[in-house]
Protein backbone atom coordinates (compact mmCIF):
# COMPACT_ATOMS: atom_id res chain seq x y z
CA UNK A 1 0.00 0.00 0.00
CA UNK A 2 1.24 3.54 -0.66
CA UNK A 3 2.09 5.38 2.34
CA UNK A 4 0.95 9.03 2.04
CA UNK A 5 2.41 11.79 4.30
CA UNK A 6 -0.50 14.29 5.10
CA UNK A 7 0.47 18.00 6.46
CA UNK A 8 -2.89 20.24 6.82
CA UNK A 9 -2.18 23.74 6.95
CA UNK A 10 -5.10 24.34 9.57
CA UNK A 11 -4.24 23.42 12.90
CA UNK A 12 -8.50 24.33 14.31
CA UNK A 13 -9.62 20.91 15.94
CA UNK A 14 -12.66 21.39 13.21
CA UNK A 15 -10.96 22.31 10.26
CA UNK A 16 -12.79 22.17 6.96
CA UNK A 17 -9.25 21.29 5.41
CA UNK A 18 -8.68 18.31 8.16
CA UNK A 19 -12.34 17.27 6.29
CA UNK A 20 -11.38 17.37 3.47
CA UNK A 21 -8.23 15.14 3.67
CA UNK A 22 -10.28 12.67 5.59
CA UNK A 23 -12.68 12.33 3.19
CA UNK A 24 -9.53 12.07 0.51
CA UNK A 25 -8.57 9.26 2.90
CA UNK A 26 -12.20 7.78 3.11
CA UNK A 27 -11.92 7.74 -1.09
CA UNK A 28 -7.88 6.34 -1.17
CA UNK A 29 -9.02 3.27 1.35
CA UNK A 30 -7.12 0.27 0.48
CA UNK A 31 -4.98 1.92 -1.94
CA UNK A 32 -3.37 4.58 -0.04
CA UNK A 33 -2.64 4.71 3.86
CA UNK A 34 -2.62 8.26 5.15
CA UNK A 35 -0.12 9.31 7.89
CA UNK A 36 -0.84 12.50 9.40
CA UNK A 37 2.03 14.65 10.45
CA UNK A 38 1.59 16.70 13.46
CA UNK A 39 2.04 20.46 12.74
CA UNK A 40 0.55 21.70 16.23
CA UNK A 41 4.05 21.50 18.12
CA UNK A 42 6.55 22.59 15.33
CA UNK A 43 8.55 25.97 16.23
CA UNK A 44 8.69 28.43 13.20
CA UNK A 45 12.36 27.12 11.72
CA UNK A 46 15.26 28.96 13.38
CA UNK A 47 18.59 28.02 12.93
CA UNK A 48 19.86 28.44 16.28
CA UNK A 49 17.53 25.60 17.34
CA UNK A 50 19.35 22.67 15.81
CA UNK A 51 21.63 22.27 18.81
CA UNK A 52 18.60 21.19 20.60
CA UNK A 53 16.40 19.61 18.16
CA UNK A 54 12.32 19.20 19.36
CA UNK A 55 10.59 16.23 18.69
CA UNK A 56 8.27 17.92 16.66
CA UNK A 57 10.99 18.45 14.19
CA UNK A 58 12.55 15.09 13.80
CA UNK A 59 8.75 13.38 13.91
CA UNK A 60 7.91 15.45 10.34
CA UNK A 61 11.05 14.95 8.69
CA UNK A 62 10.57 11.22 9.59
CA UNK A 63 7.09 11.17 8.60
CA UNK A 64 7.98 12.66 5.15
CA UNK A 65 10.98 10.10 4.53
CA UNK A 66 9.38 7.36 5.39
CA UNK A 67 5.94 8.12 3.08
CA UNK A 68 5.85 7.11 -0.71
CA UNK A 69 4.18 10.72 -1.62
CA UNK A 70 3.36 13.62 0.06
CA UNK A 71 -0.41 15.43 0.41
CA UNK A 72 -0.46 19.09 1.41
CA UNK A 73 -4.35 20.24 2.05
CA UNK A 74 -3.97 24.04 2.47
CA UNK A 75 -6.09 27.07 3.37
CA UNK A 76 -5.55 30.15 1.95
CA UNK A 77 -4.52 32.77 4.80
CA UNK A 78 -3.92 36.47 3.27
CA UNK A 79 -3.94 34.68 -0.20
CA UNK A 80 -1.51 32.46 0.46
CA UNK A 81 -0.65 29.60 2.73
CA UNK A 82 0.04 29.36 6.39
CA UNK A 83 2.73 30.01 8.44
CA UNK A 84 2.70 26.36 9.56
CA UNK A 85 2.80 24.49 6.61
CA UNK A 86 6.52 27.18 5.78
CA UNK A 87 7.70 26.52 8.90
CA UNK A 88 7.41 22.47 8.09
CA UNK A 89 8.94 22.96 4.53
CA UNK A 90 11.86 24.82 5.66
CA UNK A 91 12.35 22.06 9.02
CA UNK A 92 12.19 19.33 5.79
CA UNK A 93 14.81 21.09 4.17
CA UNK A 94 17.16 21.58 6.62
CA UNK A 95 19.93 20.41 7.82
CA UNK A 96 21.70 21.01 4.74
CA UNK A 97 22.43 17.41 2.72
CA UNK A 98 19.44 16.21 4.41
CA UNK A 99 16.66 17.49 2.34
CA UNK A 100 13.56 15.44 3.45
CA UNK A 101 11.27 16.69 0.50
CA UNK A 102 13.66 15.28 -2.30
CA UNK A 103 12.31 13.33 -4.87
CA UNK A 104 8.91 12.63 -3.91
CA UNK A 105 5.71 12.63 -5.34
CA UNK A 106 3.15 15.44 -3.77
CA UNK A 107 0.06 16.94 -4.47
CA UNK A 108 -1.58 20.05 -2.76
CA UNK A 109 -5.01 21.01 -2.58
CA UNK A 110 -6.97 22.73 -0.11
CA UNK A 111 -10.79 24.29 0.21
CA UNK A 112 -12.44 26.92 1.80
CA UNK A 113 -15.67 28.18 2.19
CA UNK A 114 -15.33 30.74 -0.96
CA UNK A 115 -15.65 29.57 -4.55
CA UNK A 116 -11.81 29.71 -5.41
CA UNK A 117 -11.02 27.28 -2.46
CA UNK A 118 -7.63 27.84 -1.71
CA UNK A 119 -6.67 28.39 -5.77
CA UNK A 120 -4.10 30.97 -4.84
CA UNK A 121 -2.53 29.67 -1.97
CA UNK A 122 -2.26 26.67 -3.92
CA UNK A 123 -0.64 28.06 -6.91
CA UNK A 124 1.87 29.83 -4.00
CA UNK A 125 2.79 26.16 -2.59
CA UNK A 126 3.42 24.92 -5.48
CA UNK A 127 6.12 26.94 -6.83
CA UNK A 128 7.66 26.42 -3.55
CA UNK A 129 7.20 22.62 -3.57
CA UNK A 130 9.08 22.52 -6.47
CA UNK A 131 11.82 24.30 -5.43
CA UNK A 132 12.56 21.98 -2.32
CA UNK A 133 12.51 19.22 -5.05
CA UNK A 134 9.31 17.18 -4.85
CA UNK A 135 7.55 16.62 -8.11
CA UNK A 136 4.65 18.33 -8.33
CA UNK A 137 1.46 17.00 -9.39
CA UNK A 138 0.00 19.89 -11.76
CA UNK A 139 -2.72 18.61 -13.13
CA UNK A 140 -5.71 18.04 -12.73
CA UNK A 141 -6.08 20.75 -9.50
CA UNK A 142 -8.36 20.36 -7.24
CA UNK A 143 -9.92 23.65 -5.91
CA UNK A 144 -13.06 22.94 -3.49
CA UNK A 145 -15.74 25.14 -2.49
CA UNK A 146 -16.38 23.43 0.93
CA UNK A 147 -20.57 22.50 1.63
CA UNK A 148 -20.41 20.57 4.84
CA UNK A 149 -23.87 19.04 3.49
CA UNK A 150 -22.04 16.85 0.92
CA UNK A 151 -20.58 15.24 4.19
CA UNK A 152 -21.83 12.81 6.53
CA UNK A 153 -20.75 12.80 10.30
CA UNK A 154 -18.04 10.23 9.76
CA UNK A 155 -16.81 12.69 7.41
CA UNK A 156 -17.45 10.36 4.24
CA UNK A 157 -19.07 12.23 1.22
CA UNK A 158 -22.73 12.09 0.66
CA UNK A 159 -23.28 14.06 -2.59
CA UNK A 160 -22.65 11.87 -5.83
CA UNK A 161 -21.31 14.39 -7.66
CA UNK A 162 -18.72 15.55 -4.69
CA UNK A 163 -17.50 11.77 -4.56
CA UNK A 164 -17.17 11.32 -8.43
CA UNK A 165 -15.21 14.47 -8.21
CA UNK A 166 -13.22 13.99 -5.42
CA UNK A 167 -12.63 10.06 -6.47
CA UNK A 168 -11.36 11.09 -9.53
CA UNK A 169 -8.35 13.52 -8.44
CA UNK A 170 -7.76 10.80 -6.19
CA UNK A 171 -7.09 8.50 -8.86
CA UNK A 172 -4.82 11.16 -10.56
CA UNK A 173 -3.07 11.64 -7.81
CA UNK A 174 -2.43 7.68 -7.66
CA UNK A 175 -1.16 7.60 -10.73
CA UNK A 176 1.18 10.47 -10.42
CA UNK A 177 2.26 8.31 -7.62
CA UNK A 178 2.85 5.25 -10.04
CA UNK A 179 4.45 7.40 -12.65
CA UNK A 180 6.81 9.97 -10.30
CA UNK A 181 7.67 7.87 -7.50
CA UNK A 182 11.06 5.70 -6.80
Amino acid sequence: MTRIAVLVGSLRKDSINRKLAGALEKLAAGRMEFVYADLSELPHYNDDIWENIPDSVTALKATVEAADAVLMVVPEYNRTYPGVIKDAIDWGTRPWGKNSWTGKPAAITGTSPGAIGSAIAQHHLRTTMVTVGTAVMGQPELYYAFKPEHFDANGAVTDDSTRNFLQAWVNSFADWIARTGK
